[in-house]
This record gives structure tokens, C-alpha cells and sequence, in this order.
């Protein structure tokens, strides 16, 4: 028995059993991949794969056993190479978060500046995926962190923790009938073509709930994974917008005027920081995620592990508003107030 051929059993569940897939990702042989399944077949005593053929085609019910006991292996042995890489150096090595393009345009970059002046030996990595993908790279050792609005929870293999709060907000050209609109309603917003995230993208599902709430039902016209192709076709006049208030700097950005009344109209979103349960992590991952989610730290997070990751974080969780750090020194107010806000 041998880590090769537990990790070839990983691959081959990971990857829907497709051993042309598990030989391509792990740049080997498809007859490699097999031979090496059979032989930790044949060493345990059991068959962990259901065949037809030479095709695999299930898990058996001894294979999900084995599964599970191959994956707290294998990240055992992860956690023993950071150990070492721990104590070796510890402020030097690699850091690798999965995010999305939001997050990644809009959330960190004041942070990684400050991150890489403090640690100017650590290589960052950003991974801008679907959060379904960054669910995926977590589970599977690919990424250290994962930042996003969706898909984050509910998973038994990851830790996850809000970082902070934000609200949707309605972006439109200059002098459209919405801009001068003092009582905006969803019904208003509704009225009109929408151009917006695609389903499983930031808070999308906030966006669905607040229309279907109210019973009506918005014309989605074009849907895009980045606000900045949301906001360039808003500007064409294919829709009005509805973007992160992150994604939105009036100061910088004349041409789109940002509807505060708006916020009111959808339930808040979070963004959330997720990290494999049982990884060991680096000194410098944990001072990345004080940085993401101010609330949280060393301390806190290791408690917070022992009992499962119940109970409250060390501090409240604060707004996009009320988090300056995520924004350049200069930057001044994020919208244009309108309609009863200016009151």
C-alpha cells in the first residue's frame, strides 16, 4: 500500500470515476491508474469499485469506508508536510485562495497589499472560480482558503465563517426615469429589463427571493459571472443593473449612477471564509483570514475547532460600510444619495 494509490482512489471518486480524467489530471497512464486500484484492491481484501467491464462504474459499500479512510489519510500527510514547512519557515511558502471575481476584484486587493508587505516571502495565488469550484478545490487540498457568497455552508468538510455584510444595489446610465425616483419599489425595478449575476454568483438567490417575495416576476435579459460586464452592458442600455455594492465607485465611475434607495429592497448577503476542517494551517494563512474577517483570530478559530465550529466569533460582524480596510484611503462615499436617503 502506498500514498499513490490512495491518491489514485481519490482522483477516480473526485473525478465521477472517469479513469481517462484521473490519468490526465494526475499525468499518468489510464492503464497505470487501474493496475494501481487493482493492486489496493487486492492488498485489502475487498473490492472499493463497482466494474463493467474494465469501465468503474459505483462504490461499493466497503469502498465508501475505504474512501473515507483515504481522504483523513492523505490529509494527515498534508497536515505533516505544513507541519514541517511550519517549523522549517514559517513565513515563507505559498498561499493559494479560490475565490470569485467579486471577491477578487473588489474585496482583496487592499488586503494582499498589506499581506504582502508583511509577508514579502509568501506566494500568492488567487484562483477566481464558481463557488461550487471553490467548494471543490477546498475538499480536495487544491486551495488553502475560499472566499465567496454562495455554496460555502453546509459542508461537513469545511469550515466557514462570515467576513462581512453587504447589500445589492441598483445601477443605472445617467438621467434614466429610475434616478430620479424618490420611493423606489421592486415593482419599479421590475418594470424594466435587469441585467444581474448568473444563478449560483454572488447572492443571486438573495436577488430570486426578493422578486418572488413580493410576487413578481423580473425580466432577467443577459446574466454575467463579473460586474464589470454587468455594468458595460447596463451603459449599452441592454437593462439596468443589479450589482454587489462593492462593484460600484461612483467616484471613479461617472457613467453609472448607483441607486441607494435600492439596498433596502434586498436582504442583506455575506461574504464567507472557508478552510478544510481538519487542515493544519501555516502562520500566514491564519493572519489572511483576521485580515478577510477582522473578527476572527488564531485564538478564537482553534476554540471554535474543538467544539466543532459552534458557538459565537470573537467579535461582531461588520458591514461593507463599516469595513474601511477593504477600500482605498482615498475612496469617499460608494453612492450617489438619492430619493428619501438624502433626507
Amino acid at each position: 500500500m502506498n500514498f499513490q494509490q490512495l491518491r489514485y482512489v481519490r482522483a477516480a471518486v473526485q473525478n465521477d470515476l472517469n479513469l481517462t480524467k484521473v490519468a490526465s489530471q494526475l499525468f499518468t497512464s489510464q492503464s497505470g491508474v487501474s493496475k494501481q486500484i487493482k493492486e489496493l484492491e487486492a492488498q485489502l481484501q475487498l473490492e472499493i469499485f463497482v466494474r463493467r467491464g474494465k469501465r468503474l462504474t459505483g462504490v461499493t459499500e466497503a469502498g465508501r469506508a475505504v474512501v473515507s479512510v483515504i481522504e483523513r489519510l492523505l490529509q494527515e500527510a498534508d497536515n505533516l508536510r505544513k507541519l514541517s514547512e511550519q517549523f522549517a519557515d514559517a513565513d515563507r511558502g505559498q498561499l493559494v485562495i479560490a475565490t470569485t471575481h467579486n471577491q477578487a476584484s473588489y474585496v482583496l486587493p487592499q488586503l494582499l497589499l498589506r499581506f504582502v508587505e508583511q509577508f514579502p516571502d509568501v506566494r500568492v495565488e488567487l484562483r477566481q472560480s464558481s463557488p461550487a469550484e471553490i467548494v471543490q478545490a477546498l475538499l480536495q487540498g487544491e486551495a488553502d482558503i475560499g472566499i465567496a457568497t454562495e455554496a460555502l455552508d453546509d459542508h461537513p468538510g469545511l469550515r466557514t465563517y462570515p467576513c462581512f455584510t453587504w447589500d445589492h444595489v441598483v445601477v443605472v446610465p445617467p438621467g434614466h426615469p429610475l434616478a430620479s425616483k424618490p420611493d423606489l419599489s421592486l415593482a419599479d425595478i421590475a418594470a424594466y429589463p435587469i441585467v444581474t449575476y448568473s444563478a449560483d454568483y454572488t447572492g443571486r438567490s438573495k436577488i430570486n427571493g426578493a422578486f418572488e417575495a413580493a410576487g413578481l416576476e423580473p425580466d432577467i435579459r443577459l446574466t454575467a459571472v463579473d460586474a464589470d460586464v454587468i455594468k458595460t452592458y447596463v451603459r449599452l442600455g441592454l437593462g439596468i443593473g443589479i450589482v454587489a455594492q462593492m462593484a460600484v465607485d461612483q467616484r471613479a465611475d461617472p457613467t453609472l449612477v448607483a441607486l441607494a434607495p435600492s439596498r433596502r429592497l434586498f436582504p442583506s448577503s455575506s461574504t464567507k471564509v472557508a478552510f478544510p476542517a481538519n487542515a493544519l494551517l501555516r502562520n500566514y494563512t491564519y493572519r489572511m483570514i483576521e485580515a478577510v474577517a477582522p473578527h476572527l483570530d488564531e485564538r478564537s478559530l482553534r476554540k471554535l475547532a474543538r467544539t466543532g465550529g459552534e458557538g459565537p466569533v470573537a467579535g461582531p460582524v461588520l458591514s461593507f460600510d463599516q469595513r474601511q480596510d477593504l477600500r482605498p484611503a482615498q475612496a469617499g462615499p460608494l453612492f450617489e444619495i438619492t430619493g428619501k436617503e438624502a433626507a
